[in-house]
């Protein structure tokens, strides 16, 4: 590749923006550091990966440890915003509460189970000794937020009465784990691939244990005085 591309009407290169640019290497930076871990990444392949110069990396981003910080920010922003719109399932969640459940559960999970999201927490896992700020901050942008918007779904369908998670937080908590645990098994943490029919079936089991504890008990006959 190189720094710039050609134009189909005259044939010409034309060179790319400042902003194409630095999209351009961050990208490149990630696919080169979840392949290469950070310490065996070096800026000469991620400016190849990126078709630009090396200088060119150097001149947006400074330098390695900013190219990490930068490029794993980027990737955690996505996968954030993938999970919220699994979220947003629940809005509203229609006469079938199971069905909308699965519904988010099985949205979840496939974004969990992407190849980009698996790179993402194993650089994190990977790194976390290196850049601990790092992980505190896609903790409190990424995970943090979604357990949030999840926690404020399951309080208003607690509010409606159609749930009885008293402490929102923690039920969106362990609907989250009931997840992800499964899903890091039998993936082998991200090394293989699960069918979707098997991410269905964990989606579904997922919510029925969840409805067990956070279902609404409905009062028992004439339990009203």
């Amino acid at each position: 590749m190189t720094e710039a591309s050609t134009t189909a009407e005259t044939g010409r290169k034309a060179p790319r923006g400042r902003i194409d640019k630095r999209e351009a290497i961050l990208s490149a930076a990630f696919t080169v550091f979840a392949r290469q871990g950070y310490a065996n990444a070096c800026v000469k392949e991620i400016a190849s990966e990126a078709g630009v110069a090396k200088p060119t990396v150097y001149n947006h981003l400074n330098d390695k440890a900013n190219l990490f910080r930068q490029a794993v920010q980027i990737a955690a922003d996505e996968a954030t915003a993938q999970n919220l719109a699994a979220v947003e399932r629940l809005v509203p969640p229609g006469d079938d509460l199971r069905e909308a459940l699965v519904s988010v559960a099985e949205a979840l999970l496939l974004c969990y189970r992407s190849e980009q999201s698996w790179a993402l927490r194993r650089l994190l896992y990977s790194e976390v000794a290196r850049f601990p700020d790092l992980l505190d901050t896609v903790q409190g942008q990424g995970a943090d937020r979604i357990t949030e918007a999840m926690a404020d779904r399951l309080a208003r369908l607690t509010l409606s009465g159609r749930l009885n998670a008293t402490d929102p937080v923690r039920a969106a908590e362990q609907f989250i784990a009931l997840l992800t645990g499964p899903m890091e098994t039998r993936s082998r943490y991200g090394t293989q691939q699960v069918p979707i029919d098997e991410l269905n079936s964990m989606a579904r089991d997922a919510v029925d244990t969840f409805l067990k504890a956070f279902g609404h008990v409905p009062d028992a006959p004439g339990s009203h005085t």
